[in-house]
């Protein structure tokens, strides 16, 4: 969780925060070396564990509680929130402000993650330090009662420690060792640790990557990009020019043949009859602000 700085000082270094970042690191560097001797089906677990944990910050936080750009059932949300947990990118609740208060403020130093301060700043630099009293004073002043109307998300705040423990670590490590026999240390280290690592540097790179590298085809007047690599790995929350033009598009890129495993999960869990209300943006609005801001590369 991010410290607060008081009001009046500077963004004083939370050294406790670098420490465990750089052992977790260093762990993850050591579980590259038990890669060739793990069983493939933790390895192939291991990346399962990384797709739910993505799906609960993609379609969960990010999609449904930041921005409301689709409702779903109970059922959905219980199971959304519990990826979150696996996760472990704060709860839903602190998750969600920050990210509005991101896109209200965006890169200025009301951005808790303000990339005009550089890559390294805007991709982890933001977590090693106290914020800055701006995100604070101007975070108070935005309404994040619709956040916590929802049960789920009061549920997942109040027990989000155990459930962190539960679905980031002790889930992930135990069931490769009882279903298929995985020692311990490899299933620790590579479905915990690694992924765990992965998962968060994936994300991180929205907010410094996507910032920075690729094209703006929607708005070339604000610095969020269309940034592939960025979109592969973070299944689909890389469309970041789109997604600061028209933050409340479920879809976060234009409908179409785009790689996109977030929607493509949102319309599964539609198809079910979990999911209503799916936001979209009328083409000729997107057509129309292309011609208008965008840079001409699409």
């Amino acid at each position: 969780r991010v410290a607060t700085a008081p009001a009046g000082c500077r963004q004083a270094i939370v050294w406790r925060n670098v420490v465990l970042m750089g052992l977790l690191h260093l762990g993850a560097v050591y579980a590259l070396s038990l890669v060739p001797r793990a069983q493939l089906l933790t390895l192939l677990w291991a990346y399962f564990c990384f797709l739910m944990s993505a799906l609960g910050v993609t379609a969960g936080a990010h999609r449904l509680w930041s921005h409301r750009s689709y409702k779903a059932k109970l059922p959905l949300r219980i199971f959304l929130a519990t990826a979150n947990s696996m996760a472990f990118q704060n709860d839903i609740y602190e998750w969600s402000r920050d990210h509005r208060v991101h896109h209200k403020y965006s890169e200025t130093d009301a951005d808790p993650h303000n990339a005009r301060r550089g890559f390294f700043f805007a991709h982890i630099g933001w977590l090693f330090m106290r914020k800055h009293r701006d995100v604070i004073e101007k975070g108070r002043k935005l309404d994040f009662t619709d956040l916590l109307d929802d049960p789920v998300v009061r549920f997942q705040r109040k027990y989000y420690k155990s459930s962190v423990v539960l679905m980031c670590f002790v889930i992930p490590t135990f069931v490769p060792w009882y279903v298929w026999g995985e020692s311990l240390w490899n299933a620790y280290f590579l479905a915990s640790i690694l992924r765990y690592t992965i998962s968060l540097n994936v994300a991180w790179l929205v907010n410094s990557a996507a910032h920075m590298y690729g094209n703006r085809p929607y708005d070339k007047y604000i610095s969020p990009r269309q940034n592939t690599l960025v979109t592969v790995g973070a299944i689909g929350e890389g469309f970041h020019n789109y997604h600061h033009t028209f933050p409340f598009d479920y879809s976060a890129s234009e409908l179409g043949l785009k790689f996109n495993p977030t929607t493509w999960f949102i319309d599964f869990m539609f198809w079910l009859g979990l999911v209503t209300d799916r936001r979209q943006v009328p083409k000729e609005v997107i057509q129309s602000r292309k011609e208008r801001t965008g840079d001409g590369s699409a």
